[in-house]
């Protein structure tokens, strides 16, 4: 597991990292109240991204997807095989110029990610199917 921390434009935004197996969990959150506003998850084989946006406020959706597309743009041909990415940054009365930050961070991130990703190996053995006839 790795933990990475970028902190400009008044607030910072971290990830957790870890495998399961030879999948990848990444948790992006950040800001004044971090949350799970939405789920991403990747599909290596067929690149494959689905996601799931919880409910915010007034009707609308959590957004924070957006920050999880930038990570997946820098990571996905490193990613040995499934990615699942639970984002969540908030930050209170945040400006235009903090949420364009947001993006410059979080690309930060995927590149912390990606040395990660280099130098530690996805501690797996492939499982054995048994075959019935």
């Amino acid at each position: 597991m790795a933990t990475f921390e970028v902190t400009e434009y008044g607030y910072s935004i971290q990830v957790q990292v870890d495998y399961i197996g030879a999948d990848l969990f990444i948790q992006l959150t950040g800001g004044s109240h971090p949350h799970i506003g939405t789920v991403t998850t990747y599909c290596k084989e067929n690149a494959d991204k689905q996601v799931v946006r919880f409910p915010s406020h007034s009707g609308r959706f959590h957004k924070d997807d957006v920050l999880a597309d930038v990570l997946l743009e820098e990571i996905a041909e490193l990613l040995p095989q499934n990615c699942v990415i639970t984002s969540g940054v908030h930050v209170d009365g945040i400006s235009k110029e903090q949420i364009a930050g947001a993006f410059e961070m979080t690309k930060e991130l995927a590149s912390k990610i990606g040395t990660w990703l280099k130098i530690e190996k996805s501690p797996i053995s492939h499982p054995k199917y048994q075959t019935i006839n």
